[in-house]
């Protein structure tokens, strides 16, 4: 069978690159190893706000009557997983309707290029067939990071996925990392009941964030009851007993924890291995794909984007990506991506939002900067909410007064974010 355009993975960025690639009038196929939809729709973004929700419902029952209002609740573990996953099932079967509905060849297997115009496609069963395309794109997404001094056994040392199906839920956890995914699990598990630790290698939590972004989370979370460890690193885990053992290494010494379950949170790699890159001459870096401002590889014809390539790891940024490389092989001219200009989002609670520069990074690029703070507790919409957490940071130039960056920590900052984005140059 021969193609327009066959992309390789169907996350955030590759359906929506196949479908804009259909709408433009291409013949196109979509290639996908386990379910359409890709991790962030069946064990990422999606069902983990789903556990977010389900443990948001709980705090405000816990603390009704700061409201007026009398009422107890008890929650089943069992019962909000599944809520989770059922919704997750659901985008999915929405993704399989927009394949079928723009006309896109669903093709389950894993796909490896052998030409820059063919690639191999193994089934589950183990057959091979070669499929036809002009152009391919390649949306092969990330998986969990693994530590050597943490390796993963889906039992007592597990990554994300397990994290959002474990069938019992532990007593105690400690998360290895506090980026987006460690600090969301922590909060679920905490408002749930469990005892966590976050162990953090740099020195502050959410580290990729605004310093005061930093520090508000921290207060906040030690003040929900969650044990914060920074500047620290698990040197290794005893799994033999009934629970785990984890060595932390401090600048105050070792420590051992214990636990019932660890999570590692320590971030993403791209799924690039065994593709057939090397073998076409397709230039990688740091473990990336190398591209150009139109997703292209250094083979013609052969396009990447999302969490494969250099830039920030969100779906919004693979999806845009997706569309851009749809429409340059199309013939457009798409607007190139301002990477400065993305923002980036973590569901904790306190929901935290970012774009542009920190108040660091703009005196590191040389700024003479104005910050500008309003803090939620001084707004009568957040005291009426109850949700007075929380803070604004504006960063403005000096000279000028371009606006480089906004930063946000409180209730539904996710939602206000874009109004930033807008403004922004």
């Amino acid at each position: 069978m021969s193609y327009d355009v066959i992309v390789l993975g169907s996350g955030p960025g590759g359906y929506p690159a196949a479908i804009r690639a259909s709408q433009l009038g291409k013949k196109v196929a979509i290639i996908e190893k386990e379910a359409l939809g890709g991790i962030c729709l069946n064990w990422g973004c999606i069902p983990t706000k789903a556990l977010l929700k389900s443990a948001q419902v709980y705090e405000y029952l816990k603390h009704a009557q700061a409201y007026g209002i009398n009422a107890t609740g008890t929650h089943d573990f069992n019962a909000v997983v599944a809520r989770s996953r059922g919704v997750a099932d659901k985008m999915s079967k929405g993704v399989t309707f927009l394949m079928k509905k723009n006309k896109i060849d669903v093709i389950m297997g894993f796909g490896k290029l052998v030409s820059p115009t063919q690639i191999e496609v193994t089934a589950a069963d183990g057959s091979k067939k070669v499929v036809d395309a002009k152009n391919i794109v390649i949306a092969t997404g990330g998986r969990a990071r693994e530590l050597p001094s943490l390796p993963v056994d889906g039992v007592k040392i597990i990554e994300y996925r397990k994290a959002m199906s474990l069938s019992t839920q532990p007593k105690s956890m400690i998360v290895v990392g506090s980026g987006a995914i460690g600090v969301e699990f922590a909060y679920f598990y905490n408002s749930m009941g469990t005892k966590v630790t976050i162990v953090e290698f740099l020195p502050r939590i959410v580290p990729v964030e605004d310093e005061d972004i930093s520090k508000e989370l921290e207060k906040q979370y030690k003040k929900s009851g969650i044990n914060i460890m920074t500047s620290a690193e698990v040197t290794k885990v005893d799994t033999s007993g009934e629970g785990v053992r984890a060595t932390v290494k401090t600048k105050d010494g070792e420590q051992v924890l214990e636990a019932d379950i660890v999570l590692s949170a320590v971030g993403v790699v791209a799924n690039i291995e065994g593709i057939g890159l090397e073998a076409l001459g397709i230039k990688t870096d740091k473990g990336k794909i190398v591209v150009d401002a139109y997703q292209q590889t250094t083979v013609k014809g052969v396009y990447a984007i999302g969490d494969c390539t250099p830039g920030q790891a969100l779906a919004h940024v693979a999806a845009k990506e997706g569309i851009n490389a749809a429409e340059h092989i199309a013939g457009h001219h798409p607007e190139p991506m301002d990477y400065n200009n993305i923002p980036g989002c973590t569901y904790c609670t306190p929901e935290i939002a970012s774009v542009g520069y920190t108040e660091a990074k703009a005196k590191e690029a040389g700024y003479d900067i104005k910050v500008g703070k309003f803090p939620f507790v001084a707004s009568g919409k957040a005291s009426a909410a109850g949700s007075t957490e929380g803070f604004v940071k504006v960063i403005f130039d000096a000279k000028y007064g371009e606006f480089l960056g906004c930063h946000m920590i409180g209730a539904n900052v996710t939602e206000m974010i874009a109004e930033a984005v807008v403004a922004r140059p």
